[in-house]
């Protein structure tokens, strides 16, 4: 049995929901909520916490492996982590030098990275991580029945668990919401994370969900995964469209001021508008991956008006 849990987070984005599956060992959890102690009192009483077995998370951002670690302390629980936030918790400091680093380099100067540093530094995003925490991708067990999808494009590091008829999505698929896929560094190579390249090779696995019953992170449900991408990709030339006046502009900084006429001043929201616009100057530079993505689970045509205006193709 599968059981929606849905906890208030203080975030824009709202409510969370976190999943429960029954088996006849004990229960699963998938995601953990935000680290309030409204989030903890939700758990406590609406799981039995003697009875949780393994605690699978979709992405480390806050609202969805916020308890991860007091459920360490709570629990016997075994977590799982995606492999690339595990590689995130394992290299925090060289990875947040590397991203000061990456910033600069699209044109942040000192301030911004002071007070995004003085942001991060509060602990405003990054919650303790457990301790011990096993990779979701290698080290499910089998007789668990849960298979876990690498989808990265919202981060590089989202997973989808799909069982039986079921998929847990995280912020892969939510209905009418609009994310920006999160600048971020690869700690594999020491680069910058290309969100495009992963996004559009994410599509095609999402795409073949179609027939699950799609859990998602936010929001109640969604009609359909073809509806749901559709929109994303929608949005996502929209703005691109909204950007061609001043696309010549490689300097992030500058161009958020020509776009919004130095009016953003909250360094989170300009971190996500700088991740939005790199994303889209990918995009453009290359078009033709997400056109072969697009084409190959039936969208193409579908957004073929505006994805010829923005490329010319």
């Amino acid at each position: 049995m599968v059981t929606q849990h849905t906890i208030d987070t203080p975030y824009p984005v709202g409510p969370v929901h976190c999943y429960t599956l029954e088996q006849e060992d004990g229960l699963i959890l998938f995601d953990t909520g935000p680290p309030t102690p409204e989030a903890k009192e939700y758990l406590r009483h609406n799981l039995d916490l003697n009875r949780l077995r393994h605690v699978l998370v979709t992405h480390c951002h806050i609202d969805h492996y916020g308890l991860a670690h007091w459920l360490e302390q709570e629990t016997d629980a075994t977590i799982y982590l995606p492999h690339r936030d595990g590689l995130k918790i394992d290299q925090h400091e060289r990875r947040m030098k590397l991203m000061y680093a990456l910033l600069n380099e699209v044109g942040f100067g000192h301030d911004y990275l002071a007070d995004l540093q003085k942001m991060f530094a509060a602990g405003v995003l990054f919650p303790p991580p457990p301790k011990k925490f096993k990779i979701a991708e290698e080290n499910l067990p089998v007789e668990l029945g849960i298979t876990a999808i690498p989808c990265p494009g919202h981060s590089q590091s989202d997973v989808v668990y799909t069982f039986g008829n079921y998929a847990v999505t995280g912020d892969t698929l939510l209905r009418g919401i609009f994310q920006s896929p999160l600048l971020d560094v690869d700690l594999l190579t020491g680069k910058r994370f290309n969100n495009y390249h992963a996004y559009c090779d994410s599509i095609i696995k999402l795409a073949r969900l179609e027939d699950k019953t799609v859990l998602p992170g936010h929001r109640q449900s969604i009609d359909s995964v073809s509806s749901s991408l559709q929109f994303y990709i929608g949005k996502m030339l929209t703005r691109v469209e909204q950007m061609l006046p001043v696309r010549e502009e490689k300097n992030v900084a500058r161009l958020i001021g020509k776009l919004f006429n130095n009016s953003m001043n909250d360094v989170f929201h300009i971190y996500l508008k700088a991740s939005e616009i790199l994303f889209m100057q990918d995009f453009l530079a290359e078009p033709e991956k997400l056109e072969e993505a697009l084409a190959e689970i039936g969208l193409l045509d579908i957004v073929a008006p505006i994805f010829g205006r923005v490329t010319g193709r």
